[in-house]
């Protein structure tokens, strides 16, 4: 049995598949396949993958759009691995992954498992400023890909992994917001164990405006609200965190009408912010931007946490999911 089945779901992103592809091509442990499901995109990846049929184990499917989630467990039903892997299509793979998981998992015996992201020396500078405004502790609390985190480590999509084991247990993915967050937990719920392996990191793009990468957070912060109706425990203090944060700024912007020194905690959490991107990325101008993307961070999140929160546990309303998923969600992959 082939050790890895990578699976990657795919939608209009064929220059990126060419960038991961490459990238897993360099693997030094090369035991794996690689299964592409083009998610019913309209500029499609095929010719693309067809360049490394005779360099790589690959295998490329196309089907009709169905979102994330679906397109994932469709992989997975086709895939032949021990452990099935997950990347999102804009991740560069660094060449000694796989190494390193085929380690941690002879030391753990890890049923679930991820690691964090990082971002490459080539990515722009406002996918640098984007990638420290999701992974400082300053800003998430370090719950993506740190031992220092203020919750339990839960994989993500972007770099995640389990065993053919856990999933015939558990099953799929589910059609919702925070998936994966939603099958993390199901997987430790099942008596399986759930491993951060934090030198097993990818290189993720993330979204290359401010706009896009408003709208995703805030998906992210509806998605929490989900998930506590769901799993309730899994709700930590660090998940309130940002709408605390929108609910802040707006009273010391308001208290600062009557005393102008009410800024000055925002001001301080400002030059923290600038200090520490600085220090992580020696650069001036991303540290300025950093400022941007981590308001842009916490305010996306907070306010989709807050509506959702409103409308689903205060006003008790019913939510249409599918009419949901198809506004934030579903034609991405």
């Amino acid at each position: 049995m082939i050790t890895y089945s990578i699976i990657i779901p795919v939608y209009n992103r064929p220059v990126e598949v060419r960038e991961l592809l490459d990238s897993l091509l360099l693997q030094t442990f090369k035991d794996f396949e690689v299964l592409i499901i083009e998610d019913g995109s309209a500029i499609r990846c095929d010719e693309v993958v067809k360049e490394y049929a005779d360099r790589l184990n690959v295998r490329y499917f196309f089907k009709p759009n169905s979102g994330r989630s679906l397109t994932r467990n469709y992989g997975m039903e086709r895939a032949e691995g021990k452990y099935l892997v997950f990347f999102d299509s804009d991740c560069i793979i660094p060449e000694d992954y796989f190494q390193k998981v085929t380690d941690y998992l002879k030391e753990t015996n890890a049923d679930c498992f991820g690691g964090p992201d990082r971002a490459h020396s080539s990515f722009s500078l406002m996918q640098k400023a984007i990638s420290y405004s999701m992974t400082s502790f300053l800003t998430t609390g370090g719950i993506r890909g740190s031992k220092k985190g203020l919750e339990k480590f839960v994989p993500r999509t972007f770099n995640m992994g389990f065993s053919r084991e856990a999933y015939l247990k558990v099953g799929g993915f589910k059609d919702m917001f925070g998936e994966d967050i939603d099958l993390s937990t199901r997987i430790r719920k099942a008596g399986f164990s759930v491993e951060l392996f934090p030198d097993a990191y990818v290189y993720h793009k993330r979204r290359v405006s401010l706009k896009s990468f408003y709208k995703q957070v805030y998906v992210f912060g509806m998605a929490r609200v989900d998930l506590y109706l769901m799993h309730p425990e899994s709700l930590k203090l660090v998940h309130l965190l940002p709408a605390v944060f929108v609910l802040g700024v707006l009273f010391l912007l308001i208290s600062s009408f009557i005393c102008p020194w009410a800024l000055l905690p925002l001001g301080i959490y400002i030059l923290a912010l600038f200090l520490e991107s600085l220090w992580v990325n020696k650069s001036l101008s991303i540290a300025l931007l950093s400022i941007v993307t981590s308001f842009i961070q916490l305010g996306g999140y907070g306010n989709g946490f807050i509506y959702a929160f409103v409308r689903k546990l205060i006003l008790k309303q019913k939510v249409d999911v599918e009419a949901e998923l198809k506004k934030h969600y579903k034609k991405k992959a």
